[in-house]
């Protein structure tokens, strides 16, 4: 498979993996009983002084979501134009692919961690996709 069609497949993953991110993980209310709903009551009813502004632990799990949500689509995008890039201009491309690639393979190793199994297989594609297509890509000429 050649390394523009690699990248592409590696940002509509990367899409998916955003989207599905923000609908399950970042937006969605409690769905797990009312310990879950005193949980998340209590993390947004204590306010504290962080750095000179009143926030909660619900408002920084929220920022971070969010975080990742736009995180994610920036990366997507990126493996999009990467993807142009690969067919007119591949020439040093090979270690901006390979950051991405480690990179996903570290988010697998900490969503495995503290997560749970479909963004770790979602991940590990993205990393597999991007460093099949780092394999593809021309070496730079000396």
């Amino acid at each position: 498979m050649r390394p523009s069609t690699l990248l592409r497949t590696a940002s509509v993953l990367t899409l998916v993996h955003c989207i599905l991110h923000t609908i399950g993980g970042v937006l969605a209310p409690p769905s797990h009983g009312a310990e879950e709903i005193a949980l998340v009551e209590t993390m947004s009813a204590h306010r504290f002084d962080f750095m000179g502004s009143m926030r909660s632990y619900a408002d920084f799990m929220l920022g971070y979501g969010l975080f990742v949500t736009v995180a994610l689509l920036v990366d997507a995008v990126i493996f999009w134009q990467l993807a142009a890039l690969a067919r007119a201009r591949p020439e040093g491309l090979r270690p901006i692919v390979a950051v991405f690639a480690v990179g996903y393979v570290g988010l697998a190793i900490v969503s495995s961690r503290f997560f749970f199994i479909a963004p770790v297989v979602t991940e590990l594609l993205i990393a597999a996709g991007l460093a099949a297509a780092f394999v593809g890509l021309p070496r730079r000429q000396a």
